[in-house]
């Protein structure tokens, strides 16, 4: 009988994503009522994954993952211990989420993908099972590895079409747990400001850039603040049905779990996570079923 460090933690068919400076323990036990499967922290959480305990601590059956660890700023070793500590407390509600961030945001970012794979080798050494991460991956080659070295891969900032291109890179084993950005409201003008101000920042990356050219838009619809068309596209607005609409594009394409984030970013997230799991069928308790 595999041990829980071995085996892979139950996600669920739909998760919550939040930035770890927004989450509090209260929320995340509001958002396990929910019959959400994972709560996902946002940014780039420290190595002594703190903010993971307290989750964990406040909860008591939902997965709590990280997404992502940065590595540049996260010493894989540091982060190793952390896991462990986690695992000894909560054994198989946590999964290590690491990714190498942005080359804009990073002063020493060289040779990013080897630098990945160094990190995976000192989690390696360090006891860190690969069933027990995941990895960020956008493009091929991440997306490989994150076959051959983790449980999956958890990408940021992608449409349903990124799925379906994940899906066939990855094959029918690895888990695919995509990140969906969504806007309660009927307002089209209102949720577009918000849409717009969110994606202003995200658009100027290079690795979103790339893969969002790569999956149906062009660059004239990504400048400049963006088409309505691109926004609505990349931060759907609606009503529960209409964003419910959005996340089912993603398993429709091939993902196992989608993890929702609800925009703008400091809004009270329950009464939407609730309307959503209405519409989705998550009831109100844990949707591992």
């Amino acid at each position: 009988m595999p041990t829980s460090s071995a085996v892979t933690p139950d996600l669920g068919r739909l998760g919550f994503w939040r930035s770890a400076d927004l989450l509090t323990p209260e929320m995340a036990a509001g958002v396990e009522q929910l019959g959400y499967g994972t709560i996902w922290i946002g940014g780039s959480p420290d190595a002594d994954l703190a903010i993971a305990e307290q989750l964990l601590d406040a909860t008591e059956r939902v997965t709590i993952a990280t997404g992502i660890v940065n590595i540049w700023t996260a010493p894989a070793t540091e982060v190793a211990a952390s896991f462990h500590r986690l695992e000894q407390t909560y054994p198989g509600r946590f999964l290590l989420g690491v990714g190498i961030g942005h080359r804009e945001r990073n002063d020493d970012y060289r040779k990013p993908f080897a630098a990945l794979v160094d990190y995976l080798d000192v989690l390696d050494a360090e006891g860190v099972p690969a069933s027990r991460r995941i990895i960020s991956a956008l493009g091929p080659r991440t997306l490989r590895l994150a076959a051959e070295r983790s449980a999956g891969t958890h990408p940021y900032m992608t449409t349903p079409e990124h799925t379906r291109f994940a899906r066939e890179r990855l094959g029918e084993g690895p888990l695919l747990a995509p990140e969906q950005r969504l806007v309660p409201g009927t307002d089209a003008t209102a949720a577009r400001e918000t849409g717009r101000g969110f994606l202003d920042g995200y658009l100027a990356l290079s690795n979103y850039r790339r893969t969002l050219e790569s999956h149906g838009f062009t660059a004239a619809e990504l400048d400049d603040g963006a088409t309505d068309a691109a926004v609505d596209a990349l931060a759907p607005h609606g009503t529960p049905a209409e964003l419910a609409a959005a996340v089912q594009g993603h398993l429709d394409a091939g993902a196992d779990h989608v993890c929702v984030q609800v925009l703008p970013r400091r809004v009270d997230p329950l009464p939407h996570l609730e309307a959503l799991a209405g519409e989705l069928g998550l009831g109100g308790s844990s949707q591992r079923s």
